[in-house]
């Protein structure tokens, strides 16, 4: 339903380089004639066009690697892969070390902020993190906090926080919110025509039987909703346990469907719609279609539109700005390192300059295409 940030990380993200062949292996850049090698590069564009939104969408980004959007994608990794060897490098002259006990305490960090571990194991399987992965970007998180802490002090004081806070007051602000919660069954056509064409009992299917077999699947999962919607009316008190046996929204499923406080436009128009028409402690007279397939809505409660307590987010306030601080001082680190650096561009492909010029001859192919398909289109007229 909503998209969650799981934790702010100070800088580069941790990426265990691994790669296979000789190739993998060869460098593609020298940073003080420590190799970064093309199994680095290649991990790191896995793993980032493999995230986001156009990951999401279905949009193949190592496609077309003369593409706008890979070139992009590509400049930046580069980047990334440039400032984590001199940040690992600053690191090993320095002596910082992190422990399995920093990683832990860390790890308590975040299970805090989000509620539970099983919240906590259901954010990162929902996008597609491993514990061991996470484990391994904490653990780089830590590194450069300790690295941030050397650098100078990020402390803010109550002062700063409450300036921030009256500058910011509309960031403080909310309007109406409903608490609610939900079981949501999914149906999604094209997700349910492609796991059906997948079988290979269906490999002789033509469109018309393939159809057929969604619409029969639409019918038995507006079966269940219908059916689960039976029970909750038969016995609300039984929303949250029916919410973990059968929704399909895992994030919130552990929770036994509870959504939280949410304002109109953090929802999609139907599930808004429904749920601020009505009251608390009360459910959906039907299941609800969005987007996502079909809710159920229990709303618990209401909140007027009002004003966040400073009191209550100071210390949110004081984390953020402590963070920015110390990215601030990792920024600077970074360039002055730049600045004294030996930087080879051994495979002139990453080459910075080459980068942008392609991306360049990628925009006016663009608009050279865009402008060929306008006046063959007013031809046609």
């Amino acid at each position: 339903m909503r998209g969650k940030k799981l934790l702010a990380v100070l800088a580069v993200s941790a990426v265990m380089f691994a790669g296979c062949g000789l190739k993998s292996h060869e460098a593609i850049i020298k940073v003080n004639d420590k190799a970064i090698t093309q199994a680095q590069f290649d991990k790191m564009m896995d793993k980032q066009a493999g995230s986001g939104m156009l990951a999401a969408m279905g949009v193949d980004v190592k496609k077309d690697k003369n593409s706008f959007i890979y070139l992009l994608l590509k400049d930046r990794i580069v980047n990334e892969l440039i400032v984590k060897t001199l940040l690992d490098e600053e690191i090993a002259k320095r002596g910082i070390k992190v422990t399995n006990d920093d990683v832990e305490e860390a790890v308590k960090t975040v299970i805090d902020k989000v509620g539970s571990k099983d919240q906590l194991d259901a954010l990162l399987k929902q996008n597609g993190i491993s514990n061991s992965q996470f484990k391994d970007d904490l653990k780089e998180e830590v590194k450069m906090k300790k690295l941030a802490k050397e650098l100078g002090s990020s402390s803010v004081s109550d002062a700063e926080t409450k300036k921030f806070y009256d500058e910011n007051i509309d960031k403080f602000t909310y309007p109406d919110k409903v608490r609610a919660s939900h079981i949501l069954v999914s149906v999604n056509p094209k997700e349910i025509t492609e796991i059906i064409k997948s079988d290979a009992n269906n490999k002789n299917l033509d469109d018309a039987a393939i159809k057929a077999k969604v619409d029969e699947e639409i019918k038995a999962r507006e079966a269940k909703i219908n059916k689960l919607l039976a029970e909750v009316k038969k016995d609300p008190t039984q929303f949250a346990k029916l919410a973990k046996e059968n929704s399909d929204d895992t994030t919130t499923a552990v929770k036994g469907g509870d959504l939280g406080f949410f304002a109109a436009k953090e929802m999609v128009p139907e599930f808004s719609k429904a749920a601020f028409s009505m009251k608390p402690n009360t459910v959906s007279d039907k299941p609800v279609r969005t987007q996502y397939g079909y809710h159920i809505i229990m709303v618990t409660d209401r909140a007027a539109a009002g004003k966040t307590p400073y009191e209550k987010v100071k210390n949110d306030i004081k984390g953020y700005l402590e963070n920015q601080k110390q990215l601030e001082l990792l920024d600077n680190l970074t360039e002055s390192l730049k600045k004294s650096a030996k930087i080879e561009y051994v495979n002139p492909e990453y080459d910075p300059a080459q980068v942008k010029k392609q991306v360049q001859d990628s925009i006016k192919n663009s608009e050279e295409t865009a402008k060929k398909a306008k006046e063959e289109s007013e031809a046609e007229k």
